[in-house]
């Protein structure tokens, strides 16, 4: 549920009497186009927030400007904006009437709400599909059964310890090197060569990496 900031209070209370009402005004027409809009100061002046920023206005010494975040990509049916893409309506204000009407001014905050809102569903889509991307690469290495007995020895706690600390590709080239021995002798030698190196906290290509 959106919600008013007492520092908006403040800033329109300290604005010149000629900008109170066009902020007043300003600020009721955001909240009644959208309940879920909340407010915030960005950059000293009020801001008007769902999903990042909608819009916000400023007073200045003589007039009033009110903008929306994503101007330029926003559908601009009374052409209050600059042709260039100006996020600040085309009007210096300096009173009341100078607002379009309340309906025009609501329809162009829900759709800067629509907008924030879709950007973010999109947004959080994106995330998805890079977690699941990175996650969906190999399995995680499981140790051979030869491995796994041996951990389970005291006298290679040290090597269970520095293997269990290992990246999943670190693990798997050792899990792999053992696992396809195809003659028992040689698997033997593998495990025995893989729990002195882990015990020493090395890697199956230790000889390989730069020191």
């Amino acid at each position: 549920m959106g919600s008013k900031d007492k520092r908006v209070d403040a800033y329109i209370k300290k604005a010149a009497p000629f900008a109170r009402p066009i902020l007043e005004r300003i600020r009721d027409d955001f909240h009644k186009a959208s309940k879920d809009v909340e407010e915030d100061i960005k950059w000293g002046v009020p801001a008007f927030m769902h999903e990042g920023i909608v819009g916000g206005m400023t007073a200045f010494k003589k007039h009033v400007g009110v903008g929306f975040w994503h101007a330029s990509a926003l559908p601009d049916p009374e052409g209050l904006f600059p042709d260039g893409g100006g996020s600040f309506m085309r009007v210096k204000l300096t009173e009341v009437a100078d607002l379009p009407g309340k309906r025009v001014l609501q329809g162009y905050v829900k759709r800067a709400v629509a907008y924030n809102a879709a950007l973010a569903k999109d947004k959080k889509a994106g995330a998805k599909k890079v977690a699941k991307k990175r996650t969906s690469g190999k399995p995680a290495a499981k140790a051979p059964p030869e491995l796994a007995a041996a951990f389970k020895l005291k006298k290679h706690a040290k090597a269970k310890a520095f293997f269990g600390g290992l990246p999943p590709s670190a693990k798997r080239e050792y899990c792999e090197w053992i696992s396809e021995a195809k003659r028992e002798a040689t698997k033997e030698k593998r495990l025995a060569t893989t729990l002195e190196w882990l015990g020493e906290g090395k890697r199956r290509h230790w000889k390989y990496e730069k020191c």
